[in-house]
Formats: structure tokens, C-alpha cells, sequence
């Protein structure tokens, strides 16, 4: 039994990441051993809740994986933990569609028997507070929501106001509460929060959040809250697992039994689920990160590339004078070595990445057109991919499910020949029209999609094996 709590909101914005990390920071001040989870598709919230806990924050996505995937991903994480503790998604109900509640905090929070701390805005509220707890409650009477903490509070009493209303309203005590501050806010821009990576201190952001947390909440009701959650709950076609491996900044040592695949870290190539890492690793390849942005390049032993999203828009002179880079990519690409790139990765496979100065940087210029970064969202939600042919990931006709998050638009001057059209693509509503998208060509696999490779377990054995000698 791992205990476990899931931190929800009455809705986006209402300081979920910021509370989540301080409570995982304040958990290992007092010596728990922390996992950390987000709910849904999201690579930014987690770099946070990787600094508070010193080891990677997970993705439990109940779309792209079924329930006994995420309750096998779950398990497996938390092998060697304390205690875990799970960041929900926008708000508590917000699921894939506007009718049900798959891939929603509340649904994950009841697959995982987890009771959730639910964090209410309360900025501009007094009594009205109740009634917004009030309405999560009974919306869903199988939800174990079991305590709320106060964001935005404009003083201690404005808290326990708004705390003795709830409670009366609904019997659910506050656990704790924060004030209005701005030094507490994490920064923002157009792909969501800044990753903790890249924050100027981020190590000091989240002691100071977790210092708060110690003035303002009783973390031992926290603690006994989520050992309350008693036993997993059991699923047909679950299977015993075995601890996974936490491999922070380094890979397997390689062999020569085992073929090399570079994978880009840094600013710029930053958003990778580590369960797609560490199923590479599973299937025999040994991972060498590398930094484009240091003037890095893959090893003249590597089998193989894989190019994650990121930032490269911001980067651009680093990245277009790195050419060392772009040669290496272009003799994988002679010798047709196998060549993975999801969104930031694929912007930067194109003749040119044209940023929101309309300053364009020349890139590898393995894929025809240009990346042109928009003022607007381009993108936004999860997708049904079907491969138009056969490719590194998959065969023709298969479909894998993924999702879109971008500012960016790939401009061509000319049409794709549709043989080199990697997906048909379509979003999640049933009506939803189906558009061409990405680019394969033999071993080269690019496109704006995020694939999660637990959903399906030869992904990562296909991969793996194109990256041997002879395939």
C-alpha cells in the first residue's frame, strides 16, 4: 500500500502547481521519500514537482494509456516511495470531452483510490467559497474528497472565514491556506508555466513555497489523509511490477549488445514522458543526452536520434550555428539511421524556424517548409493519430492516440506527397475532421504529436529494433 493524495481544483489557475510542489518539498523536509505525479498531458508542472522531489514526476494519463497501463505505471513508480502525491488537471471534473469524465482529476483520483485535497480560489469570494465546494461534492458523491485548502487569501481571517463556511456547508475541514503573494507565483509564458529548469532559482522558489506551507498547513492531517487511501484498487489484466529504475540525469552504460540513441536535453528540447526513455532502455537501447544548445551533437556511435519538444523558438541563433549538429543529423539521414521528432523537434528538422519576430533561423532542413511561430494557439488537445503508412513507430493503418500543444504553424510551398504523410489525424469528438499531419520518409518519423509509448508496448520494441544493424 503506497499512501497517496491527489491535489484537485475547483477549476484551472487556482495555484495547483504551487501547492503541489511546496507540499512535496515539505514532505521531504520531514524525511518521506516523495513520488510525483501530474494528471494529463503536461511536461512543465512536472519540472517543478521534479525539483521538490529529486526525482521525476510521472504523467498518469487515463486517455492515452487504459486503466491498467496507469495503475501498472502508478505501481511501478512508487516501488521504493513514502508517500505519493498526484497534481490534477484544469479542474476537478475537466476530462477529454464535455460529457463523461475519462481523463479527469476526479476519474484518475477514484482508479487510484486516492482521497483529493481539493484548492479553491478564494481572491475574490467570502461565504460563496461553500457553495463552490458544496457543488463539487455532490456532483460526484464517489470522489473522496476529503479537504480543502485556500488560495489567494487577502489575510488570515479572510481564510478562516472562508474555511468555517466550508465546512459548515459541507463537513470538509481546511487543511490550509495561502496568502496573495506575488514572490510565490511562478512565471508564465505562451506554452504554459516556465519549466523549473529554467527559473532563476527555482530550488529557492519551492523552499519558500514550502516554508509557507509549514506557517499555514497541518501537514500531518495532509500525511494521514493520504494513508487513509488503503489498498490499490485491483483490475483485470493488471500484473505484478517491478520497481522502476529513477534515472534523473544519465542512462544505462552502453554495450555492444546494445545500439546508442542521442535524445536532445536542454532549454530548447525539454518536454519527454521518462517512461518513453526508460521503455527505450527496457527494449536494449542505451540513452546519450547531449545539449544542442551547448554546441553538442549525437556521437559518431549513435544508431539513432530522438528530438523532443521544447522551446527551439527561443533559441534560435544557438541553434542555427550549430553546425555540427545539422551534419550529424544529415548523415543519419543518408545512411536512413532511425530519426524521432515531436513538435519542438520537428520545427527544428525543417529548412527554417521562423520566430515571433519573424526573424527565420535556418535549421536542419531534412523536412521541405518552414516552422512560423503564430500570436495565437495553433493547437491545443489530445488526438487520434492513424499511421498513412507504415513508419518507425508503427504499421499502416494503426492508430495511436497523442496530443497537440503548440504556437507554431509548419508552412510549406507545396503540399506533402501524400506518400510521405505520416498521420491521418483527427481530435477526440466524434465529429471531428480528419487532417494529414507530419512527415515520414523511411526511418525519419516527424510531427507536431506527443506519443505516449506505454499506450503500447512494441512501440519502443520497433524503435529499438530499427536502431540495430540491418533493420
Amino acid at each position: 500500500m503506497i499512501p497517496r493524495i491527489v491535489i484537485g481544483g475547483a477549476a484551472s489557475s487556482v495555484g495547483k502547481t504551487t501547492i503541489t510542489a511546496g507540499l512535496i518539498a515539505a514532505l521531504r523536509r520531514r524525511g518521506l521519500v516523495v513520488q510525483p505525479f501530474k494528471c494529463g498531458p503536461d511536461y512543465i508542472d512536472p519540472t517543478y514537482h521534479e525539483c521538490a522531489a529529486g526525482r521525476p514526476c510521472r504523467n498518469l494519463d487515463a486517455w492515452m494509456l487504459d486503466d491498467a497501463q496507469l495503475l501498472e505505471g502508478f505501481q511501478r513508480a512508487c516501488g521504493d516511495a513514502d508517500i505519493a502525491v498526484i497534481e490534477g488537471v484544469m479542474g476537478l471534473f475537466d476530462g477529454c470531452t464535455w460529457t463523461d469524465e475519462r481523463a479527469s482529476t476526479a476519474q484518475i483520483a477514484k482508479l487510484l483510490g486516492a482521497p483529493v485535497l481539493l484548492i479553491v480560489d478564494i481572491g475574490g469570494a467570502a461565504r460563496s467559497a461553500a457553495a463552490a465546494v458544496l457543488g463539487c461534492q455532490h456532483f460526484d458523491p464517489d470522489l473522496a474528497l476529503r479537504g480543502v485548502a485556500l488560495n489567494f487569501a487577502g489575510s488570515e481571517g479572510h481564510a478562516r472565514g472562508c474555511g468555517e463556511a466550508i465546512m459548515a456547508a459541507t463537513g470538509l475541514p481546511m487543511l490550509g491556506w495561502l496568502p496573495r503573494h506575488s514572490r510565490l507565483g511562478i512565471p508564465e509564458r505562451h506554452l504554459g508555466l516556465v519549466p523549473g529548469g529554467e527559473h532563476l532559482n527555482p530550488d529557492t522558489l519551492i523552499a519558500e513555497i514550502a516554508t509557507e506551507l509549514d506557517q499555514r498547513f497541518d501537514i500531518a492531517a495532509v500525511i494521514d489523509m493520504a494513508r487513509a487511501a488503503g489498498e490499490l484498487p485491483g483490475l483485470p489484466g493488471l500484473t505484478d511490477t517491478q520497481p522502476v529504475a529513477h534515472h534523473m540525469h544519465g542512462s544505462r552504460h552502453p554495450s555492444s549488445h546494445r545500439p546508442i540513441l542521442a535524445v536532445a536535453r536542454d532549454a530548447a528540447f525539454c518536454f519527454y514522458y521518462p517512461e518513453n526513455l526508460e521503455l527505450l532502455q527496457e527494449a536494449g537501447a542505451t540513452i546519450e543526452f547531449f545539449s544542442p544548445l551547448a554546441g553538442e551533437f549525437p556521437s559518431a556511435a549513435s544508431a539513432g536520434i530522438y528530438l523532443g519538444g521544447g522551446y527551439p523558438e527561443l533559441h534560435g541563433p544557438a541553434l542555427a550555428s550549430n553546425a555540427r549538429l545539422w551534419r550529424a543529423l544529415q548523415n543519419l539521414r543518408t545512411r536512413d539511421a532511425p530519426i524521432y521528432a515531436e513538435c519542438g523537434g520537428f520545427m527544428v528538422l525543417t529548412q527554417a524556424l521562423i520566430d515571433r519576430d519573424g526573424r527565420r533561423w535556418p535549421m536542419a532542413g531534412l523536412i521541405p517548409g518552414a516552422a512560423r511561430m503564430t500570436d495565437s494557439l495553433a493547437a491545443l488537445g489530445y488526438r487520434h493519430a492513424m499511421a498513412s503508412r507504415p513508419n518507425l513507430l508503427t504499421d499502416n493503418g494503426n492508430t495511436l492516440r497523442g496530443h497537440e500543444f503548440r504556437y507554431s504553424t509548419w508552412a510549406q510551398d507545396e503540399p506533402i506527397a501524400a506518400d510521405r504523410v505520416a498521420w491521418q489525424m483527427r481530435g477526440t469528438r466524434a465529429e471531428a475532421p480528419v487532417d494529414a499531419a507530419g512527415f515520414a520518409e523511411g526511418n525519419l518519423l516527424a510531427s507536431y504529436l506527443h506519443i505516449h509509448f506505454g499506450q503500447r508496448a512494441e512501440i519502443a520494441r520497433r524503435f529499438v529494433e530499427k536502431l540495430r544493424p540491418g533493420n
